[in-house]
């Protein structure tokens, strides 16, 4: 467990690990997936995480990042195309598709609070480095089970009503011969 200074009023300090956390950018209608989960230990400056991250998320979903849309903390970052990375509140290069995409960026700040509360990502009492580790992405394949389930859900009502109205057609027409 590390102490990161965040700098705020009301706790100037946490105790914890960082965590990457990866989504993606587009509207999907069972929810935003988590595509990469990673346990950061020894606070390593944001920045500096930024290329291996989208390094791993490429190899892990096999398809190239077009751009990656971040917070504040990232710059000064070591990406390979300083072009394709778009920080919050930048002007500079940034019209059209880019700027919606970029107001889009506040939709990863409610699956981290989904993670740290559903699931105990906020609080991990697994052992060691490899525990936060372990934590981390568990805590990610948790929150995709759930929008796998949920979709699940809605796939079987649709499935249930059809039937039901099938069978209320079926006796409908037994009756009235």
């Amino acid at each position: 467990m590390e102490c990161i200074g965040k700098g705020k009023a009301a706790a100037p300090y946490e105790f914890g690990v960082k965590a990457s956390i990866v989504t993606n950018n587009r509207r999907a209608p069972g929810g935003l997936f988590v595509l990469h989960a990673r346990a950061l230990p020894d606070n390593p400056y944001d920045g500096h995480t930024l290329r291996d991250v989208i390094d791993r998320t490429e190899t892990l979903t096999d398809c190239a990042i077009e751009r990656a849309y971040v917070d504040k903390g990232y710059r000064g970052h070591d990406a390979q195309n300083p072009r394709r990375i778009f920080i919050s509140g930048q002007k500079r290069g940034v019209f059209g598709v880019i700027k919606r995409e970029l107001r889009r960026r506040s939709a990863i700040e409610p699956i981290i609070g989904h993670l740290k509360a559903d699931g105990h990502l906020g609080r991990c009492y697994l052992k060691s480095c490899a525990g936060d580790a372990d934590n981390v992405i568990l805590s990610a394949a948790g929150h995709n089970l759930r929008r796998i389930l949920a979709w699940l859900r809605v796939l079987w009502c649709v499935i249930l009503t059809t039937l039901i109205a099938a069978a209320s057609d079926r006796s409908s027409l037994k009756s009235a011969s």
